[in-house]
């Protein structure tokens, strides 16, 4: 880590812990703020495969969403959903062998990360912006989605129509929403009282609690045919939380389970990606 984030850090964790010494309720409130903030916008170079693209983009909540498309009238529609602080440019290694496949593909940069427009992302803002993808353009038969974007999916495909010919690949998708608050609490070392009253801004917001945004949950409701990916050295996402759909035993549930690529190099390795196209 840079000297620069440990400052911002180290100035990040003081601010809340002064502002909850004050006020539980508003250090809770600027702790979702910041829990919903993307901090690392990412803006690379855009790969020789997006510039044979076609641009498109929509309104969402006042923001411009930005996105591409390959193959426009292909036989069948499939949509790359990237994770947290990323972007779908990252994901260019799938684009031309999809199109192969015969697949219209579309990628969208989500609220608040690259070329899109925003300043916030959560679980129901991305899952809207799926669901309007799929309104638009779709309707979709197929989802690539990585990290927190394998959670938006999954609730997104909750009220997609759809059957078990449709086919979704989860990559290291973040399970379970309390996880991913936990992990924030812990990095910022916040004060633990303030627990319950993050908890009330989420319910507050969506009308239900955190442990709903749940992948485990939203299975339950989903019959397409899943391709779960994900290696138990993952610190992000844990496989302890995957595990748990696993034991499950979902018919329609294909498990992969990887070592040593952890949460990010996992998509961009070669077995990996043969083991998903392949898949689709």
């Amino acid at each position: 880590m840079k000297l620069a984030q440990k400052l911002a850090i180290s100035y990040i964790r003081t601010k809340f812990s002064l502002l909850s010494a004050i006020s539980k309720r508003k250090a809770a409130a600027s702790a979702f703020d910041l829990f919903c903030s993307p901090q690392r916008i990412v803006k690379k170079k855009f790969p020789p495969v997006f510039k044979e693209a076609e641009s498109l983009h929509f309104l969402l909540e006042g923001d411009t969403i930005r996105g591409w498309r390959w193959n426009k009238g292909g036989d069948k529609k499939a949509l790359i959903v990237h994770g947290y602080e990323s972007t779908v440019l990252n994901f260019d290694r799938y684009i031309k062998p999809l199109v192969k496949k015969g697949y219209e593909l579309l990628a969208f940069d989500a609220p608040a990360h690259g070329r899109s427009g925003g300043k916030k992302i959560n679980a129901p803002l991305y899952k809207k912006m799926i669901l309007e993808i799929n309104r638009q353009f779709g309707p979709l038969d197929a989802m690539i989605a990585h990290s927190f974007g394998g959670l938006a999916a999954a609730l997104a495909m909750e009220e997609i129509n759809h059957t078990a010919n449709h086919k979704m690949v989860l990559i290291a998708p973040a399970t379970e929403t309390p996880t991913a608050i936990d992990s924030f609490f812990r990095f910022l070392k916040l004060d633990p009282a303030l627990r319950d009253e993050f908890e009330r801004i989420i319910v507050q917001k969506g009308g239900v609690s955190s442990a709903w945004y749940s992948i485990r949950r939203a299975m339950k409701h989903i019959r397409a045919s899943v391709l779960w990916v994900h290696d138990e050295d993952d610190d992000t996402t844990p496989w302890a939380d995957a595990q748990k759909v696993k034991e499950e035993n979902h018919p329609n549930i294909h498990f992969v389970v990887t070592s040593g690529l952890g949460h990010r190099r996992i998509y961009r390795d070669n077995k990996v990606s043969r083991t998903i196209l392949d898949f689709l």
